[in-house]
């Protein structure tokens, strides 16, 4: 009868029932542990009384009934829920998403079994459970903690030791012998405890890839205390390595599990999610959403498009939870150091991050390079017109570097001075100060001479933001030449293979592909082209600026043009000195139609159109593409013309296809019977006049 019934021993002994009743009261009503994380009735627990994660509590004891429900009648509402752990079953078995509780561990069984009773703290169930040991137990006999028998092994009845154990898996560090054995079981986050208390982060990061990375530690550095997460657990241990060789390591804490990432975090929890944009994001939130409570928020930091972001808002605003999608802009550098930021969305979430995003964004003599961009995809649809801006200057400056070197014949050295003059005046960037060292850039491998840059493969990548950005255009009816032609160039920079034999075939037919024809005056082409790439620039923002208050007046969103300006000035890719005069143009007219009908700039293109042109009929004549760049020049010239010629073109819409036309010199629409071919039967435009 050594191993008496767990029940019978409490309906004989009184000690084991003060036991009980002592263990009772550090604890609280407890769940049915669900497959889907905590429940409703855990989560409101912890929101009531603000207890800290617990793991389990085990105490040996001489009961051996499992598989059995009971409540301690001595105090109402409590109960608890044993579950036998046979040979056979795994000591994991169940405790997975059990994240509060206390187990109890037979020494019938051969292996723990789990108890759920969710405990108010983990140091006042251990503190009840050593206070009760110290007493008499009518069992063993003994007064003293952890007493063993003559074999070494604990008696029954006692706390024998304190140990720690991965919450997540649900196993104890050392596995328990059959002798039954106390064990205290502490989730991962055992390291961050301090004085019996969980320290909780500020916010939360999930995603470890690079901009992740390096925007974790940025939010360290600032003083500001994170937890990050990662699918594969190797990047959040490389992270967490990362943070303590640069001194951030009491700041930026790593977790294994999704539900102790979550419970590490200061309420409202506000988590930034920097995965691959698409389904990897969706996954991520309905992971994250298990253990998130209403009031939460959640911060989509990627590149994603903006109506995805409006249906995940909706999605999660079922559920009680804030959302914000937030452009980051800056790269792997920026991210560490201070991005460019464009959080659109929920208002009430961006006022609980601001005091974070602020320091942590890019610092400018204008502030801090994140503002509230509007609700909605309003963040991410700002941040896609961003990139495509960058995909324009990115080709306008390569092709700037063609018309130099196919045309002018100028060497690698000579290229980088001028890129690095041009940064001291009006084209200084991050992208033209960048181009600059890659074309001073030697070959660095073994045994190789030259310039690295004349060894990169001439085929480009892309993501997609350029994409969507010409395709928004189209769909607004908003013109984008600089940025399309900007695509297409891209487009046809795949065409590697194909472009190699159509060199080798046109040669053969004795057309030449395009060659250094040396200038005449270096100096003067430098300069001319400097005029030229500033002036495309102004029609690539001016087109982006556009298609922005286009969607925003769509939307309803209200936009602030200048404010868009002013963030893009430090810490993003097209960072650049005269975005200050683009912010000053709208701060002076917020309803200017278009930066091309602001003085200043209009006077600054005017300066420079000569040299625009004999820079474009140069690359012409040579034979050296320049899309963007000429495209810029014709928008310009489309701009300012009052009469185009698409008075033909409709012409021609109405001769094939009715659709009638508009006069200048009387109201209405009108159709013509162009032709015998021509016939009325065929006519069925509405507003047809004859």
């Amino acid at each position: 009868m050594r191993h008496r019934d767990l029940d019978a021993s409490r309906s004989t002994t009184h000690a084991a029932r003060a036991r009980d009743r002592a263990i009772a009261r550090a604890v609280s009503p407890a769940p049915r542990p669900s497959s889907r994380g905590v429940s409703r009735r855990a989560k409101g627990m912890r929101a009531r009384d603000s207890r800290v994660t617990l793991g389990c509590l085990a105490i040996s004891s001489s009961a051996s009934g499992c598989n059995s429900h009971g409540t301690y009648p001595e105090i109402p509402g409590t109960h608890f829920k044993q579950s036998y752990c046979s040979p056979k079953t795994p000591p994991t078995s169940g405790a997975k998403n059990v994240r509060r509780g206390v187990t109890f561990a037979s020494p019938r069984a051969k292996k723990p079994c789990l108890t759920t009773l969710t405990a108010r703290s983990r140091d006042a169930c251990a503190r009840t459970v050593r206070g009760h040991a110290r007493r008499r137990d009518p069992i063993a006999g003994s007064t003293d903690v952890g007493r063993r028998a003559g074999d070494g092994t604990p008696r029954r009845g006692h706390v024998a030791s304190i140990e720690t154990m991965s919450l997540a898996r649900g196993r104890p560090s050392a596995r328990p012998r059959d002798g039954a054995r106390a064990t205290v079981v502490r989730p991962r986050a055992s390291a961050d405890r301090e004085h019996g208390s969980l320290k909780k982060s500020r916010i939360g990061l999930c995603g470890l890839a690079v901009m992740g990375q390096n925007l974790a530690l940025n939010v360290a550095s600032k003083g500001f205390d994170i937890s990050v997460y990662n699918r594969s657990g190797d990047k959040t241990e490389t992270c967490v390595e990362r943070a303590k060789k640069e001194g951030l390591g009491e700041k930026l804490r790593g977790y294994q599990d999704v539900g102790d990432f979550v419970d590490s975090l200061a309420k409202p929890r506000c988590v930034i999610i920097l995965v691959k944009a698409g389904a990897p994001v969706d996954a991520t939130i309905e992971k994250l959403s298990q253990f998130l409570e209403p009031g939460d928020c959640i911060i989509d930091g990627g590149n994603e498009w903006y109506e995805n972001t409006e249906r995940r808002a909706r999605e999660v605003a079922e559920k009680g939870l804030l959302y914000i999608g937030m452009g980051v802009s800056g790269g792997e550098e920026g991210a560490r150091n201070g991005p460019s930021m464009m959080p659109g969305g929920s208002r009430e979430a961006y006022d609980i991050i601001a005091d974070i995003l602020k320091p942590v964004s890019a610092q400018t003599d204008s502030g801090a390079c994140v503002t509230y961009i509007g609700p909605g995809g309003a963040g991410n649809f700002v941040k896609m017109v961003h990139n495509g801006i960058e995909y324009g200057d990115m080709q306008l400056i390569s092709e700037a570097y063609d018309v130099l070197k196919t045309v002018g014949g100028l060497t690698n050295e000579e290229l980088m001075a001028a890129f690095d003059d041009w940064n001291k005046a009006e084209l200084e960037s991050y992208l033209i100060e960048i181009s600059s060292i890659i074309l001073g850039k030697k070959d660095d491998q073994p045994g190789a001479s030259g310039f690295l840059v004349d060894k990169i493969l001439d085929k480009t990548g892309m993501k997609g933001t350029g994409k969507w950005t010409v395709q928004q255009a189209a769909e607004l009816s908003v013109a984008a030449p600089t940025v399309a032609s900007s695509l297409d160039a891209r487009f046809l920079s795949g065409l590697k293979d194909e472009r190699v034999a159509a060199e080798a075939f046109y040669a053969k037919l004795g057309l030449a592909p395009a060659t250094a024809m040396g200038a005449a005056d270096k100096k003067q082409l430098i300069k001319d082209v400097r005029y030229a790439l500033y002036a495309s620039k102004v029609m690539s923002y001016a087109q982006g600026m556009n298609l922005i208050r286009a969607k925003s007046n769509e939307q309803g969103w209200d936009l602030d043009l200048g404010e868009m300006a002013r963030i893009w000035k430090g810490g993003c890719i097209i960072r650049a000195g005269f975005l200050d005069r683009i912010k000053s143009a709208y701060d002076r007219d917020a309803k200017l139609p278009s930066l091309l009908m602001d003085e200043q700039f209009a006077k600054e293109v005017i300066e420079r159109e000569g040299a625009w042109r004999r820079v474009v009929t140069s690359a012409i004549a040579a034979g050296v593409a320049v899309p963007s760049m000429s495209g810029s020049l014709a928008y310009f010239d489309a701009y300012r013309r009052a009469r185009s010629p698409a008075n033909l073109v409709q012409g021609q819409r109405d001769f094939f296809g009715s659709h009638t036309y508009e006069r200048t010199d009387m109201e209405g629409w009108y159709h013509t019977l162009w032709s015998d071919a021509n016939s009325a039967d065929s006519i069925t435009t509405s507003g047809y006049k004859a």
